[in-house]
């Protein structure tokens, strides 16, 4: 692969903050070498929203689910409704689901049972998990430790130590390398010296856009394009050239979304 070709393995496609000028954001996308961009959904809503979009749009895979912030807002029919589109064949993972306990409106057990459900529905279909922590690493590490069980999936914005890295790839799963770890911050030197350990078979590139711009982008609205100023910044930190970033993380989100 000569040119850098991409895939953005979570955005968020549907967000409000994208409708006036989605067309121009896919555009965008496409002139920065974008394969895929895999849109989480956050709601049932969302859910079916990403679902038709990925069908008019070739460029945008979906994953469905309920984000563990939106798991007290549940309404009957939503889960089914996850798990009839579950099956449709644009749907190439579960999620957005896990654990947050940074927000407080829903409750820690509704999260977490949940999470759980999100955890059997991919493991049923052989599908990959979308995972978000936030202040909840050790209950998520635990929970999926205690089953026992190998798990594929990624964590989303993957901000954690070096032993939670190594739990997290004992268990199985990816980390998705987003816009945090460009920012110039003291504080996230820690993250680079562990993103250059990781395995180079188990890093993905991510943007959560519209959220979470990497530098010198910080604090606009992100965009999938910009999943390649990410991995340039991951490519200077692992050594390698901005087209063998771009080769080796393709490779990875393929091996592990594999209907993309």
């Amino acid at each position: 692969m000569n040119q850098a070709i991409w895939i953005d393995t979570h955005a968020h496609v549907t967000h409000l903050k994208f409708r006036p000028n989605l067309d121009q954001i896919l555009t965008n996308a496409r002139d920065a070498s974008l394969k895929s961009i895999i849109s989480a959904a956050t709601c049932a809503a969302d859910a079916q929203a990403v679902v038709e979009l990925a069908h008019r749009e070739p460029l945008v895979k979906a994953a469905v689910g309920i984000h563990p912030n939106d798991t007290h807002l549940l309404q009957p029919g939503d889960w089914d409704l996850i798990l009839k589109l579950a099956d449709d064949p644009v749907v190439v993972a579960i999620g957005e689901t896990g654990l947050d306990r940074y927000w407080k409106d829903a409750p820690f057990d509704v999260q977490q049972e949940s999470f759980e459900k999100h955890l059997e529905l991919a493991e049923k279909l052989g599908l990959p998990v979308v995972i978000h922590c936030r202040d909840a690493m050790t209950d998520i590490l635990d929970l999926l430790e205690q089953r026992h069980r190998p798990l594929r999936g990624t964590m989303h914005c993957f901000i954690g130590s070096l032993e939670d890295s190594k739990r997290l790839l004992e268990l199985g799963l990816h980390l998705g390398i987003g816009g945090i770890s460009t920012f110039a911050n003291k504080e996230f030197d820690a993250l680079r010296d562990v993103i250059r350990q990781i395995p180079d078979d188990r890093l993905l590139v991510e943007t959560d856009a519209p959220f979470l711009s990497p530098h010198p982008f910080r604090g606009k609205m992100n965009e999938p394009s910009r999943v390649a100023v990410t991995g340039q910044a991951l490519a200077e930190l692992k050594g390698w050239s901005v087209e063998e970033c771009a080769r080796m993380t393709t490779e990875n989100a393929e091996s592990l979304f594999r209907r993309i």
